[in-house]
């Protein structure tokens, strides 16, 4: 593909005509994440592959959005080298969005060698065969908040501060971010593979029917007619809707692909979005009336107290800044799910939530 200029990227915007046509690869795409970001594509014009385990929820976005006869779908387990080679050979991408992982915290406690397996050693076999495929890409991997060595600060982690991880899902990104780096530098620097790390706080949005997430087990709380229950009402995270952190990726490889930017870039919200679960249940339980309550009693594994973002170099770079407050994106979510469990068709509410977000403009 010929490098096309994007005057939109440089404002943080999403150019639907510069994803016309292209051969876009996204790994995990039969998840939350890689759900909304293989329909934005496809109705975008893009031609959506995909690289990922069978979706492993009941209810599964990717099903309800009928993506399997939309893009080219195909099964294939990060740890298979030889599988995720061939697959990336024969699509033979443009652009790539690696967003495949194991992406609980508390299912890395439970399973680590399988975290440790599929978030590091899976993102080395995907830059391999890209390594191997030898021709131009554009690839952003999308990573996570928790890479940074949390010392509960107040203000947002930057960039440049330093990586770690207590649990083994944000050890093992961090060490996800050290191997695109070794890629980036040792194989990549002077060919026409663009490479980069995209760093996301916490994601809500409709579709996300993961276990041990807040909102996911809010809606199956509302719908089953009980009262949720929570471990830590005060921890504090970088609430976004899922479509901010989507918006930044594709803003991001247009302008990697037609130029320069930093190597790693985080994508959060505005820091009066950066709010505890509790104020995060009370917002929802407006929008579907509920209740919540606190559990305790037992071992509880160690997960951060307080997270945030510093999201000013990608403000400086693409031009990128959140769309929608705090307040904005819960709506949006909880409406979402009302809408859904009711009996509305998800792929319509999906698009029309798109297209409000000013997706392909």
């Amino acid at each position: 593909m010929g490098r096309k200029s994007s005057a939109l990227a440089h404002l943080g915007m999403t150019d639907a005509a510069f994803w016309s046509d292209n051969r876009v690869l996204v790994t995990g795409h039969t998840g939350f994440k890689g759900s909304w970001l293989s329909l934005w594509l496809n109705d975008m014009g893009a031609e959506v592959f995909g690289l990922a385990l069978a979706p492993d929820t009941e209810p599964a976005l990717f099903d309800q959005l009928g993506l399997r006869n939309r893009i080219d779908h195909a099964e294939v387990d990060l740890r298979d080298a030889e599988g995720v080679t061939a697959r990336i050979h024969a699509v033979a991408p443009d652009v790539v969005f690696h967003l495949a992982a194991q992406p609980l915290v508390r299912r890395s406690y439970a399973q680590p060698v399988e975290t440790w397996a599929t978030n590091v050693q899976g993102t080395v076999h995907v830059l391999d065969a890209i390594r191997t495929a030898g021709r131009p890409c554009t690839v952003v991997v999308s990573t996570t908040d928790k890479v940074y060595q949390n010392r509960e600060w107040t203000y947002g982690y930057r960039e440049s501060d330093r990586l770690g991880g207590h649990d083994p899902y944000s050890a093992s990104k961090a060490a996800t971010e050290l191997v695109i780096a070794s890629y980036r530098d040792a194989f990549f620097a002077e060919g026409d593979v663009k490479l980069a790390s995209a760093r996301a706080g916490n994601v809500i949005g409709g579709g996300d029917w993961a276990e041990d997430r807040i909102i996911p087990d809010l809606v199956r709380s509302l719908r089953d007619g009980r009262a949720v229950e929570v471990r830590n009402p005060g921890a504090t995270r970088p609430w976004q809707h899922v479509l901010e952190p989507l918006s930044g990726y594709l803003a991001y490889a247009e302008r990697l692909h037609t130029g320069t930017a930093p190597p790693s870039l985080n994508f959060g919200p505005d820091p009066n979005a950066n709010r505890p679960v509790g104020d995060l249940l009370d917002v929802a339980l407006r929008h579907w009336p509920g209740g919540w309550r606190v559990v305790s009693g037992g071992a509880q594994v160690h997960e951060a107290g307080r997270l945030a973002l510093s999201t000013e170099l990608a403000r400086d770079a693409l031009g990128w800044s959140p769309r929608w407050g705090f307040e904005e994106s819960v709506k949006h979510t909880i409406d979402w799910y009302r809408a859904v469990t009711g009996g509305a068709d998800a792929l319509t509410i999906t698009r029309a939530q798109i297209q409000a977000f000013g997706g392909g403009t």
